[in-house]
């Protein structure tokens, strides 16, 4: 698949086929296959691991900030976990693409998520202590980022290895779903879990990353890239990548618009503060208060699986964009909860067509051989911005409050939809997303 069928205004080499070590074409849905199936249910529960064991982080550091701290104070302790999980992102992503790019996927995905169990264990130890020191937390926070950072890209571009061309689209959805399944059950059962003690949540946490491990384990499917006929050095390897995309412009400005909506406008952070201090809603209004993006999430992910968007690429995501940054004003300044509800139902719906649409112009936009480089750029943008993001939130707080920092962010969303429709001509054009 060339450029060209994405966006005919930045043309670039067609991409070449996929590894011998999966197949160029392959059958046109995921589902027949056994290791994508395998594939997503390691997705899924090692997701589901993830959103309990951050539910349960957020709360037991609000939690123990507020004991000594005003709201304010106590927001910026919850911006150093995002921050201490950021830090290692940006230190290590961009080595891990190259590497992803010249070794096992596959075995690189699992180590990774069994670096993640450690944390879930380390986690639960310091739970048990009753009264953990917050270094402590912030310390076995940024183990996880730095797993986190291996992770990503391998994932993304063994992917394609397992499905093939064709299934590519369909897949990318599938993934999504699972996605939004642990999305969707990590926070209301952390939520529940937390409220009735913490270690537990961290324990089921720990249960499910074992889970995802073995199902990694099971995978037939080599991880192994096709051998380079010219390898370059890892220094070298990071700045071809890096030079990748930045002269593809239709991915560098899909990614660099999620960074900085993410940044802005991203309420994870707020949603503790909300359903403590503003709503008064307590741990199980948070935990369904997370699972409502979810819910949006999930029900456009399956909707896309089943009706994709074929046309219009670029429109659709810029619309999805604004969406989403209209949903982010609303919940900052409402006070009702079923409101507030609504509209991180309606953001999560928004916010998947995005995603479902940039990830698919990316994958096609990219040749397998870098993937793993592009992918890991992708995951410094789009998934540190959500650490970043975090950080970044807990400082608005500290500066506007609660509700001027969701607010804040809602406008900025709807001005950089603005700027980058502008700023990137051939990303608002883009047609074609098969």
């Amino acid at each position: 698949m060339t450029t060209e069928s994405i966006d005919a205004g930045s043309p670039t080499p067609p991409a070449p086929p996929l590894s011998s070590s999966g197949p160029p074409e392959g059958p046109s849905s995921p589902w027949g296959i056994r290791d994508f199936r395998l594939l997503w249910f390691g997705r899924v529960v090692a997701v589901l691991a993830i959103q309990i064991q951050s539910s349960a982080l957020l709360w037991q550091v609000y939690e123990i900030a507020r004991r000594d701290h005003p709201i304010e104070e106590a927001s910026l302790y919850l911006g150093l976990v995002g921050l201490c999980q950021f830090l290692p992102l940006l230190a290590f992503t961009l080595p891990a693409g190259a590497m992803a790019d010249r070794r096992d996927r596959k075995r690189t995905v699992w180590i990774s998520i069994l670096v993640e169990a450690s944390c879930a264990a380390a986690f639960l130890a310091l739970a048990l202590h009753g009264a953990p020191p917050l270094w402590g937390l912030l310390a076995v926070a940024a183990v996880f980022g730095a797993a986190r950072a291996f992770l990503a890209p391998a994932s993304q571009a063994f992917l394609p290895m397992v499905v093939g061309r064709k299934a590519l689209p369909p897949a990318i959805a599938a993934q999504s779903i699972a996605f939004q399944t642990g999305a969707i059950a990590g926070p209301a059962l952390g939520g529940v879990i937390v409220g009735v003690n913490v270690p537990l949540a961290y324990a089921v946490a720990l249960g499910m990353f074992l889970l995802a491990i073995a199902a990694f384990i099971l995978i037939r499917t080599s991880g192994k890239p096709a051998p380079q006929a010219h390898p370059l050095s890892p220094v070298d390897s990071v700045k071809e990548g890096l030079a990748y995309v930045w002269k593809t412009k239709i991915v560098l400005g899909a990614i660099s618009l999620d960074l900085v909506v993410v940044l802005l406008a991203g309420v994870a952070l707020l949603t503790p503060i909300f359903a403590r201090d503003i709503l008064h809603v307590g741990p199980q209004g948070f935990g369904l208060l997370r699972a409502a993006f979810g819910v949006g999430a999930m029900g456009m992910a399956i909707y896309l699986s089943r009706f994709p968007i074929r046309r219009n690429g670029g429109r659709w995501m810029f619309s999805a964009v604004a969406v989403f940054g209209l949903c982010t004003l609303t919940f900052g300044l409402s006070k009702i909860v079923w409101l507030s509800g609504l509209a991180l139902l309606i953001g999560g719906a928004a916010d998947m067509i995005s995603v479902n649409v940039r990830q698919t112009l990316i994958q096609l936009a990219t040749p397998d051989h870098m993937r793993g480089r592009v992918s890991s750029v992708s995951m410094l943008f789009i998934g540190a911005s959500n650490e970043l993001g975090e950080a970044y939130s807990g400082v608005m707080v500290r500066l506007l409050g609660a509700v001027g920092a969701a607010v804040f962010g809602g406008f900025g969303a709807l001005a950089a939809t603005g700027a980058w429709s502008a700023m990137f001509p051939g990303l608002r054009k883009a047609d074609k997303l098969t």
